[in-house]
């Protein structure tokens, strides 16, 4: 692996100049840079992606470049986040509707074994959750420590999601159940 102190400075001022693209909102000239060869799972040095910041910063054109070039949504940071996540995280349901209609995988978890539901619950998004449940987001997921997302929810004070969360869990649903 090349050392940021290894690189020109220029290639340097570029690398910066594709995040703060994806940031910004600049869909044609990312594309432009990708067509060039700058690599689609770019990473800065937190470890985000130029998709987590494009989808957390709400920059729906750029995600649509990025995942229709071939970028890893399941791909997490340092934090232990995917881009799927970081938009679940700010409560973005288009993006999120975006990226799951781009095919990103509802259920794609982060190192931790938390997925975009988990945020959902812990954060009281009843909109989000649902969104993610219609989508087929699997109720019964556990975490690396072995929390459910309604055992999250519950942790984090989370009243409308852990209830919602409780009565689809004494219900039995299934996401089949959900979507049709």
């Amino acid at each position: 692996m090349t050392h940021a102190s290894e690189l020109d400075p220029q290639i340097l001022e570029l690398l910066q100049r594709m995040f703060d693209l994806a940031r910004a909102g600049e869909a044609d000239e990312v594309e432009q840079w990708l067509d060039r060869g700058v690599p689609v799972n770019l990473t800065n040095e937190k470890g985000d992606t130029l998709l987590m910041l494009a989808a957390y910063n709400g920059q729906p054109a750029v995600v649509r470049v990025l995942l229709e070039a071939g970028a890893d949504a399941s791909r997490a940071n340092d934090r232990g986040q995917t881009s799927l996540q970081a938009a679940a995280f700010k409560g973005d349901l288009d993006m999120v509707r975006l990226m799951l209609d781009l095919g990103v995988d509802v259920d794609s978890p982060g190192p931790d074994g938390r997925t975009a539901l988990f945020l959902a619950a812990m954060f009281d998004r009843a909109e989000m959750l649902e969104l993610l449940l219609e989508r087929g987001a699997d109720l019964n997921a556990r975490d690396a420590v072995g929390f459910s997302a309604l055992d999250a929810a519950r942790q984090m004070g989370a009243q409308h999601t852990a209830a919602r969360l409780a009565e689809l869990m004494d219900a039995g649903t299934s996401a089949a159940e959900r979507r049709s």
